[in-house]
C-alpha cells in the first residue's frame, strides 16, 4: 500500500478525532479522502506536524491523531523525547514510513535504510512503539486511540504518490475551523 491507500483505510477510525497532518501531500491526499473540520492540514512547516499535534493534545482532553512522515521525523528528532518526557494519554503519533520524502519526489530518507524510528522513539523515552506493516494499521490505530497510552506508531508502506491539486482552503480558515473543533 502506499500512503494514500492507508488514509483511505484509516479515514473512518480518524473522522471523529483532532488530526493534524503532515506538510505536502498527506495533507492533500486527507483533505482529497476526507475532509473535516477536525483535521489541521499543514500547509508549511516541515517537521511540526507532531509537535503541534502534541501540542494541541497537552492543551485539551479530546483524543489526537498526528499523521506525520518518516522523512518528516527525521527533520525534527526533538520531537521524539519532547513526546517521551511529557507523554499525555490522549495523543498518538502515527509515522506512515515509505522510506522517503514523499512530497518532494520520493527521495529516499534514513529510515529507508539502516534507521529504524520505532527504534529511535523507544531510545528517546517513548514507552508504547509500535510497528506494524500496512495492511495491519487500522485495528492498531483504534486500540492506541482507545487506549489511555501515548503511542507511537510507525506504518511500514510502500513509497508513492497520487496526483493531486493543492489544498485551496485558506491557512486562515483552516485553523479557524480546526479551532473550533476544538473547543466544540
Amino acid at each position: 500500500m502506499i500512503r494514500s491507500e492507508i488514509l483511505k483505510e484509516i479515514a473512518p477510525i480518524i473522522r471523529d478525532h483532532l488530526v493534524v497532518c503532515n506538510i505536502g501531500l498527506p495533507s492533500q491526499e486527507l483533505h482529497m479522502i476526507d475532509d473535516q473540520p477536525t483535521n489541521f492540514y499543514m500547509l508549511g512547516t516541515m517537521g511540526l506536524s507532531s509537535s503541534i499535534g502534541f501540542g494541541v493534545a497537552l492543551a485539551q482532553d479530546k483524543p489526537v491523531i498526528s499523521i506525520d512522515g518518516d522523512g518528516s521525523v527525521l527533520t525534527n528528532l526533538g520531537t521524539l523525547p519532547t513526546i517521551a518526557n511529557n507523554a499525555t494519554g490522549n495523543f498518538t503519533l502515527l509515522i506512515i514510513d515509505n522510506g522517503s520524502y514523499g512530497s518532494t519526489g520520493d527521495q529516499p530518507t534514513y529510515a529507508g535504510k539502516k534507521t529504524s524510528l520505532a527504534a529511535v522513539a523507544k531510545a528517546c523515552g517513548c514507552e508504547t512503539v509500535i510497528e506494524v506493516q500496512d495492511k495491519d494499521l487500522g485495528p492498531v490505530l483504534q486500540d492506541a486511540i482507545n487506549s489511555d497510552e501515548m503511542t507511537v506508531i510507525v506504518c511500514k508502506c510502500d513509497s508513492g504518490n497520487i496526483k493531486l491539486p493543492v489544498i485551496t482552503l485558506d491557512p486562515v480558515v483552516i485553523r479557524h475551523r480546526f479551532m473550533e473543533a476544538v473547543k466544540a
